[in-house]
């Protein structure tokens, strides 16, 4: 990693009793200060995950990998090792695009993570299989399971299509929102046609939602979902 190069840092403690008393906290920060130290880097901007092993969604995970992303800073953890039983995590990593570093495991890129995420998804099913087997030995003994009104909550939370493109749409809203500021200072600097905004965006290193360049077409999708 080249000196001043600028850095996102992530990081994760399991419980809400671990992030309330910063357990663990302390020691992952110290070890990406130093680190940052060491290769001259900046730190833009700091996420903690305070979440449950249980849950899938990592919305501190999504801030940051949106920023690294728009930003072309580079994703920073301090241990690797402790994640990769973590399968969404690993797979929200090797899907985003973005360059990260693992400070406890700095050898580690895609292919790496990639070889986790298959791993941890693995393991996820063979627990998630047994638990099943097991299901189908207490049904046969007589047990009552499940939901009786299983499919009509499944109704009631409106899952299909429609929501779908509902959470494309606030996702697409949320990242037009990010960029107003950075549009608005564009704009005062004098660069006002699409063309001009589209090279100052790329200019200042930031992409797309999907991470491509910018052109006037997407400048002026950008520009509308602001207006």
């Amino acid at each position: 990693m080249a000196a001043g190069q600028r850095l996102v840092a992530y990081e994760r403690v399991s419980t809400a009793r671990q992030g309330a008393s910063g357990l663990g906290l302390e020691a992952q920060r110290k070890v990406i200060e130093d680190f940052a130290v060491s290769r001259g880097a900046d730190v833009l901007a700091r996420f903690t995950e305070v979440e449950s092993g249980r849950k899938a969604d990592r919305p501190e995970l999504a801030k940051a990998l949106h920023l690294a992303k728009v930003t072309g800073a580079t994703l920073v953890i301090a241990k690797l090792d402790r994640l990769s039983r973590n399968a969404a995590f690993l797979l929200a990593l090797r899907d985003s695009g973005v360059r990260f570093v693992a400070v406890d495991m700095p050898e580690a890129n895609d292919l790496t993570v990639g070889i986790m995420a298959l791993v941890a998804q693995a393991e996820r099913e063979a627990i998630s299989r047994r638990t099943k087997e097991a299901l189908a030995v207490a049904k046969a003994r007589g047990m009552k399971l499940g939901n009786p009104n299983g499919a009509a909550s499944l109704r009631r939370a409106g899952k299909g299509g429609v929501a779908l493109r509902t959470a494309v749409s606030a996702n697409a809203a949320a990242f037009a929102a990010d960029l107003a500021p950075v549009l608005a200072d564009i704009r005062a600097e004098g660069h006002t046609s699409l063309r001009e905004i589209a090279a100052e965006l790329t200019a200042r290193g930031i992409r797309t939602r999907r991470g491509r360049a910018w052109n006037v077409g997407n400048v002026k999708c950008l520009i509308d979902r602001n207006s």
